[in-house]
């Protein structure tokens, strides 16, 4: 769903797309779903994906209800060859322009947002 949901934003702009913004597309799939995929993974509860476009970027975000922050990304030369798991963060922080996180709190709901920046340019 979240590979689906990047396809169809960026499919949406007002501009016919270009093999850049193919690329672009890919490398957003795949960091939207390791980011919603973490966010399902490793709480209990909701998760959301978040999408938006602004000024020629495009920001990814995942939506969790734990307010506990992810574990740290593992350099790529620590992550275990044959682990199964583990390098996503990782690879969110070596793809993407800027990412990060912020706790969040609404009355009594607790969670955390997690997001990284893809430029268009």
């Amino acid at each position: 769903m979240a590979r689906e949901a990047v396809a169809s934003s960026t499919q949406a702009l007002p501009s016919p797309p270009t093999e850049k913004d193919d690329c672009l597309t890919d490398v957003a799939e795949l960091l939207a779903t390791e980011l919603i995929s973490n966010a399902v993974r490793h709480t209990k509860g909701p998760a959301a994906l978040r999408l938006r476009r602004r000024d020629g970027v495009l920001r990814i975000g995942a939506w969790d209800a734990n307010p506990e922050p992810p574990d740290p990304a593992p350099a790529l030369d620590q992550a275990s060859l044959d682990a199964e798991s583990g390098r996503g963060l990782t690879l969110v922080q070596a793809s993407a322009d800027v990412c990060g996180r912020h706790p969040l709190a609404r009355g009594t709901d607790r969670g955390k947002y997690v997001w990284c920046d893809l430029g268009a340019a």
